[in-house]
């Protein structure tokens, strides 16, 4: 019997949603250029249009937040040139680009350049992490070099007065945009550099096309920026605008607020810390002092004057001498209860003792030897028979060689 084959069906709506998947994950951003058509903007303020070439049309949409950042008007006919996302409009089906960045005509030449310029750069180590330099966590000056007349400034100097009012600041006026700006901005770093009254420097300005930004995509600027000593943060455009210089300096904020709040602590989070750790101090102190405090007691209560250490050595010598007596009494005690057990024996064994039991010693006469044995006798031999009182002297006139008693 055949096996059913198994079919994988799709709805439309889960064919859609696949669809729009694979688009988003294998395009997430492009570059593209085209020329604008059917431009409309509803009450909602974002743009619709489409982008074609000779041969395709694409449907597009800008959304308003990303259209503020955009200093030319969107107009039909326009050849444009951006950074998008490709998305599918499921209800539609219809597949479209959500523009994020747009510059006109000639922007594309720009781009290229700038990829040129970023990629020399980055050879020669300009962008490398070990060149990097720290931001102070909290710098005794800070320089900022910026455009004197443009919101940039204006926007630093808020977020300074709410941070840190009062702080230390230095405002070097520059050109950001236009003919030798990208030599006024090296020269007002390297005028820092040389003076080093700062430890810190902010270069910012706001955002702006391309073209606005070319000063902070010179290698003029570059090359000063690397060669700096003093730490630097840029500031430059929006969040979506990289320059060449963003990549030189020691840290990149995304725009010159966000800059102006890397660059200013806090004064009352500062504060507030000031007042935790001095508690920590203080608490540390007087345990430490505490301590100090108890140790100094007990080595005070160790501590002996030469007179109670007289009295104490006295007393111990006191002590060890009854001890030494002790001892010395507890020998002779023990050696006493020696002697006598010894004089009790030897008592025990003294001939005098035996003879008072009625017992008596005979020995030759001549010689004084104690017999032990009757063999040792002769008949007429002179005898000496010891008594507890007195001593016989007799003459043998017979031996008896019987048992021993």
């Amino acid at each position: 019997m055949r096996e059913k084959k198994t079919r994988n069906i799709y709805t439309v709506s889960k064919l859609t949603q696949d669809i729009k998947i694979l688009l988003e994950e294998t395009f997430p951003f492009v570059w593209v250029t085209g020329e604008i058509s059917n431009h409309s903007v509803p009450a909602s303020g974002h743009s619709y249009f489409t982008i074609k070439d000779s041969r395709a049309v694409i449907s597009c949409v800008m959304f308003k937040n990303q259209k503020s950042r955009v200093n030319f008007k969107l107009v039909n006919g326009m050849n444009i040139f951006g950074l998008a996302r490709l998305t599918l409009y499921e209800p539609r089906g219809s597949y479209q680009l959500i523009f994020e960045h747009l510059e006109p005509e000639g922007a594309g030449a720009a781009q290229a350049a700038f990829e040129k310029m970023k990629k020399k750069l980055s050879d020669q180590g300009y962008f490398d992490k070990q060149f990097k330099k720290p931001i102070p966590y909290l710098a005794s000056r800070i320089t900022v070099i910026t455009s004197g007349t443009g919101a940039a400034v204006q926007d630093i100097m808020n977020i300074r007065k709410r941070r840190f009012p009062g702080f230390p600041v230095e405002i070097i006026s520059v050109k950001v945009q236009g003919l030798d700006s990208d030599r006024e901005i090296a020269s007002a770093l390297k005028y820092v550099n040389i003076n080093k009254e700062s430890d810190l420097i902010i270069l910012a300005r706001g955002g702006g096309s391309l073209e606005d930004l070319a000063a902070f995509n010179s290698e003029i600027t570059a090359t000063a920026i690397f060669e700096s000593d003093i730490p630097l943060i840029t500031g430059i455009g929006h969040e979506t605008d990289f320059t060449i210089a963003d990549f030189t300096a020691d840290l990149r904020a995304p725009t010159p607020s966000a800059a102006a709040e890397l660059a200013f602590q806090d004064k009352n989070k500062l504060l507030r810390e000031v007042l935790i750790l001095n508690e920590c101090l203080e608490t540390a102190v007087k345990k430490l002092l505490k301590n100090m405090k108890s140790r100094t007691y007990d080595l005070k209560a160790r501590l002996k004057t030469p007179e109670t250490m007289i009295y104490d050595g006295r007393l111990r010598l006191e002590e060890l001498s009854a001890r030494a007596d002790n001892i010395i009494k507890q020998y002779f005690k023990i050696e006493k209860k020696k002697v006598l057990h010894l004089y009790d024996k030897l008592n025990t064994l003294n001939p005098e003792n035996v003879l008072k039991r009625g017992y008596s010693i005979a020995r030759f006469a001549k010689d004084k030897k104690v017999i032990f044995n009757s063999n040792s006798v002769k008949e007429k031999d002179e005898i000496e028979v010891m008594l507890h009182k007195g001593s016989l002297i007799t003459e043998v006139k017979k031996t008896d060689a019987g048992k021993n008693v």
